[in-house]
């Protein structure tokens, strides 16, 4: 696997959800067709100039060696750092990838820092060994692998990241589900009450439509469909004793 340098690791965010980010890893193997949002900001930002490029992940050899600086500096304004925004630490394939965000749970972990993690890839049974405080999640769009195989082709089985947060779930660690970006029915037709049955297990849900393809708006009444899902997730999570999050643009 490629490496490379980093000057800097961790980052405050502006996301909605997040506090401080770190990001390890330059692109990501995954190829989601969405589009990827992560690869048009490092294609806007210059760090990648085509998709191929950015589908060639490059691993920061040197994190490590930066967080035992930064740490120090930040700890005592971060509230928690989420593995990743514009990558996948746990990215299906690349071992080494996931090694290295072990590590770097541990370090953050070892300066009272809690972590939150997310990925399409499998959630090692290492994390449960990690402090109680962390929280580890999936994203899940759907179950049906034949829109997976075409929309996130190098991603792991749907069922696949839901036995490894199941595992986690088991092993008495906070676990959480992205479904995000969700598709309109012109992309796949399907029950989202299937979905989250499937994952009835988690502690909690973050739900989100499909932004940055023209296709959404072409569905009719898609604005509607976006508003009737949200309700849907929000009157499961109410009903189940579970913690929810909607994503800002969802309803309209």
């Amino acid at each position: 696997m490629e490496k490379i340098k980093r000057k800097t690791m961790l980052y405050k965010t502006g996301v909605e959800y997040g506090d401080y980010t770190i990001n390890h890893v330059q692109g990501c193997a995954h190829g989601c067709k969405f589009p990827c949002y992560a690869m048009m900001m490092a294609k806007r930002f210059g760090t990648a100039k085509t998709y191929e490029e950015w589908c060639v992940p490059k691993l920061a050899e040197n994190a490590l060696e930066i967080l035992d600086k930064e740490i120090p500096k930040l700890k005592d304004k971060i509230e928690s750092v989420q593995l990743c925004f514009s990558t996948d630490p746990f990215m299906y394939g690349y071992d080494e990838v996931s090694r290295m965000s072990i590590e770097i749970i541990k370090k953050l972990n070892g300066a009272g820092i809690k972590c939150t993690a997310l990925t399409k890839g499998i959630l090692p049974i290492e994390l449960a060994q990690l402090s109680p405080e962390n929280e580890y999640g999936i994203t899940l769009v759907s179950l049906d692998e034949g829109f997976r195989k075409e929309m996130e082709p190098n991603t792991a089985s749907y069922q696949d990241r839901i036995a490894s947060l199941r595992a986690l779930h088991d092993a008495r660690c906070k676990t959480w589900v992205s479904i995000e970006p969700y598709p309109t029915p012109n992309f796949i037709e399907q029950d989202l009450n299937e979905i989250l049955e499937a994952i009835s297990f988690c502690d909690k849900i973050i739900f989100g439509r499909l932004n940055y393809n023209k296709k959404v708006s072409e569905y009719k009444d898609y604005k509607a469909y976006f508003n009737g899902l949200v309700e849907q997730v929000i009157a499961y999570c109410e009903a189940n004793g579970k913690q929810y999050h909607i994503k800002d643009g969802t309803i309209t």
